[in-house]
Formats: structure tokens, C-alpha cells, sequence
């Protein structure tokens, strides 16, 4: 017959030593620091913070999909409208994006300032409760 004691027995001295050296560690603690408070402009998921807001001109925009094969992570097709949009500032490296800005055949996407972008969502809203 198997024995099962063996399974519910109290742990060693080596496997108490080590939690014990594990738990009070100086490696394993964080340094205190000011986490300054939230503004709203800073990017959802920890990406890249930068100067300046990816834009797409929607009524320029052909639907080709050329950006949003480039940077899949900051482009989508929107599907009612087969227009591309900028769905999140802070999804692919600079680099990418500006590589998708330069695959554009209309030139429909602009860096502009975070501030002229929310004026721009704020009329994009208007518009489409119409």
C-alpha cells in the first residue's frame, strides 16, 4: 500500500530557512517614490509618453489599410464607415508609425497636439450625434 504521510508532513529546516531568508531579503523590497498624480493625457497601457497625438483626417481617408498593416496596434478599420482610426495613441514605437504615416497614398495622418486632438474628438462627436 502507498504511503501517504509523507505528503502532509510539516516542511524542513532547510525549506523554513529559506522562506524566512526569501521573505526579509533587502533585494526583494521596493524603494518609495512620489507617484505624481494622473493629468488624463498619459497613455492607457504604459507605452511610449510623446509630445504629440496621432490624428487620421476620416474625411481624406480612402480605406486602404496600408497604416493599419504597418502599426496594428495604434491603427483599425473602422467597419461602418471602411475608415482607418487611431484607436491607440500609445500602441506601436514612433518609428512604426511614422513608417505607416509614410505608406499613406492620401496623407490623411498627422501628428497634432494633444490639445487639437481633443478639440477634434469633441467635433468628430458633434457631428455624428447629428
Amino acid at each position: 500500500m502507498f504511503d501517504t504521510s509523507a505528503a502532509f508532513t510539516a516542511p524542513s529546516d532547510a525549506e523554513t530557512t529559506f522562506e524566512t531568508t526569501f521573505e526579509s531579503s533587502a533585494a526583494f523590497t521596493a524603494t518609495s517614490r512620489s507617484i505624481p498624480s494622473p493629468t488624463g493625457l498619459e497613455p492607457c497601457l504604459g507605452g511610449e509618453l510623446r509630445l504629440q497625438a496621432i490624428w487620421v483626417d476620416e474625411k481624406v481617408c480612402v480605406g486602404c489599410r496600408y497604416c493599419a498593416h504597418v502599426a496594428t496596434n495604434t491603427f483599425l478599420m473602422d467597419q461602418q464607415t471602411g475608415k482607418c482610426r487611431a484607436i491607440r495613441q500609445d500602441g506601436d514605437s514612433t518609428m512604426v508609425i511614422n513608417e505607416a504615416i509614410d505608406t499613406c497614398p492620401v496623407d490623411c495622418i498627422h501628428w497634432i497636439s494633444f490639445e487639437e486632438l481633443i478639440e477634434k474628438k469633441k467635433e468628430e462627436m458633434a457631428r455624428s450625434a447629428y
